[in-house]
């Protein structure tokens, strides 16, 4: 089983490497946000996952904040989709020869957490993508979370959905590490889980929303897998 499952992740990796190869080229010949979309029905057709979605899509939203635990997570949210996603990442990743295009072509936010220059910096980046009708998309966790508990979340996301009164959605992915581990060299087709939850308005008089809702999609996370038992 082990050694089924090593094979499978390095058949998925490699598909996940020709996908992005695909979107790079594609980027310059395709309107966005068609080279992305591509390539993520590429790779979730070609390793065999499935979604299923739960809730309803916000016609209207303005910033999707997801949970994060595998490298499948964008995919997962590009082809559950049909908006235009502009991702938030970390400086570091934007600068990871041949990954760093497949962030920069399609105009994706960098971050920097640690600079207060960058803050100004992703605000007026924000505000750009926002005027083109396009989705802040991020993990305001910051990283992956394999463990079943979500992070703390950063104030990234509340700094920039405060600044523009965005309208946000939650989203929460169930057990997508179970399916995909990168440390684990683990891959296992299967039905993943996507989760809408109801949207609202940031409002930057509660300094508290961003924690509270953190404790909302943990439990809305945690009872999706307590009555649902395929997830365990």
């Amino acid at each position: 089983m082990k050694i089924f499952a090593h094979l499978s992740w390095l058949y998925a990796t490699i598909i996940i490497i020709v996908a992005l190869t695909i979107s790079i080229i594609l980027y310059p010949l395709l309107p966005r946000p068609y080279a992305r979309k591509f390539s993520s029905w590429l790779i979730r057709l070609s390793t065999f996952y499935s979604v299923e979605v739960k809730g309803k899509e916000d016609p209207d939203v303005q910033m999707f904040m997801l949970n994060h635990q595998s490298d499948l997570d964008i995919g997962i949210m590009e082809t559950s989709t049909g908006k235009d996603l502009a991702w938030v990442a970390k400086k570091a990743l934007f600068d990871i020869p041949f990954f760093g295009l497949a962030l920069k072509l399609p105009e994706d936010i960098a971050i920097e957490r640690e600079s207060k220059t960058s803050l100004v910096k992703l605000l007026r980046a924000s505000k750009d993508r926002l005027n083109k009708n396009r989705v802040i998309t991020i993990f305001p966790e910051g990283t992956r979370s394999t463990t079943g508990k979500m992070l703390p979340f950063k104030m990234g996301a509340k700094v920039i959905a405060d600044k523009y009164q965005l309208k946000v959605q939650p989203v929460v992915l169930i057990q997508s590490s179970k399916y995909y581990d990168i440390k684990k060299f683990f891959y296992m087709p299967g039905r993943l889980t996507l989760i809408y939850m109801d949207s609202f308005v940031a409002d930057k008089s509660n300094e508290n929303w961003l924690k509270d809702l953190r404790v909302k999609m943990q439990k809305v996370y945690d009872d999706e897998l307590a009555n649902n038992p395929s997830h365990r």
